[in-house]
């Protein structure tokens, strides 16, 4: 068997994990640790983002009272969350792998600093043959600090490990050209750079899960964009992680072909920054023409009309366009009281320098 991938993110869906009656699906669960205990063995490095730790929960409590949204999260999750990573102890277990437990949150992103830490806490992992298991902390995080749903931690655990490829397994083959019930609509095969597919992509939600495929396609893009092969398939159809890394294999699914365009390992945190910006410019039509033009530019506080918000050196700003438009996000090298002092003014150093700076 030749392998495509040395290094990959698999992140687990809800609906793949769980059965009709809302209960975990051990038998699925097995499978897919098989599949994963047999590309650990030939070396792959692998992160696994999993789903189910909510629906487990549900499933054990039972409980049919109305309850708010999120503290019924906190209180599934806290049950359901132990419930899940012992199963996956002991399914591993059987294939001698030990696995440890990564539980994180949206703000553990918002930080270079944090994001380093746990940046290193997962490489300590792999470089000692431990399987990561990630998943968000629904037991402390709250609405405005939830992650969209997994799809978007997993884009994110993907760019921060460098992974070369990341394979979402959901309950269906791929992205279709048409509603997938359909018996005259097909997968799309390949989705390049810049590929208009807006008129295939439903805004549904998944049954237990909390996104949908308009979620999975915008994260599945932006990290592409980053050099980062992705896979959507289908984690209910047997052996199907070596099939999607096996060379010489052809399996239904729908990949998002990576850019060539190397990117640094601080542009991946930024790309992924909007979420946490402190504050926001707004340019004027020159500096917006400099910073979408075919050269690497810098932001300088020339082109700089209006600054909203109060931020410290080293913070995630927004930048947009005079009529609103949003443009990226990048880390600003002053204070917000210093910057509205340099505000159009020439001849000093940039307020976002062009390699801390991340253009949609």
């Amino acid at each position: 068997m030749s392998l495509k991938y040395k290094r990959i993110a698999v992140k687990i869906g809800s609906n793949v994990l769980t059965r009709a009656d809302g209960k975990l699906d051990i038998t699925r669960m097995s499978a897919l640790v098989d599949q994963i205990a047999m590309l650990h063995s030939k070396g792959v490095e692998l992160v696994l983002i999993s789903s189910g730790a909510v629906a487990s929960g549900r499933s054990i409590l039972g409980i049919n009272k109305k309850m708010d949204v999120v503290d019924q999260r906190q209180l599934f999750s806290s049950v359901g969350q132990a419930k899940l990573i012992n199963h996956y102890w002991d399914l591993f277990r059987e294939h001698g792998i030990t696995v440890g437990q990564v539980l994180t949150t949206k703000e553990n992103f918002s930080s270079r600093r944090h994001y380093l830490n746990q940046r290193n806490c997962m490489q300590v992992m792999l470089d000692n043959k431990v399987i990561p298991i990630v998943n968000e902390n629904d037991t402390v995080s709250v609405t405005e600090l939830m992650f969209t749903d997994n799809d978007e931690l997993s884009g994110l655990i993907a760019s921060m490990m460098d992974m070369q490829a990341l394979i979402i397994l959901s309950n269906v083959d791929g992205i279709f050209n048409g509603p997938p019930s359909e018996p005259t609509s097909e997968v799309i095969h390949e989705i390049k750079k810049g590929q208009d597919i807006s008129d295939f992509i439903q805004s549904s939600k998944s049954s237990f899960g909390r996104g949908g495929m308009a979620t999975k396609t915008s994260i599945a893009r932006k990290i592409a964009d980053e050099g980062i092969d992705v896979y959507i398939a289908n984690g209910k159809k047997d052996n199907i992680l070596p099939l999607l890394l096996d060379k010489k294999s052809l399996v239904v699914c729908t990949r998002f072909t990576a850019s060539a365009e190397n990117v640094s390992s601080v542009k991946k945190w930024i790309a992924h920054s909007e979420g946490f910006a402190k504050g926001e410019v707004v340019i004027n039509e020159n500096a917006a023409k400099a910073l979408t033009g075919d050269q690497a530019v810098s932001l300088l506080p020339v082109g700089v009309i209006s600054i909203h918000g109060e931020f410290e050196k080293d913070d995630i700003i927004r930048i947009k366009t005079e009529d609103g438009k949003f443009l990226g996000v990048g880390k600003v090298q002053y204070d917000s009281n210093h910057a509205r002092e340099l505000m159009g003014r020439k001849n000093v150093k940039p307020l976002v320098h062009c390699d801390y700076l991340y253009l949609e």
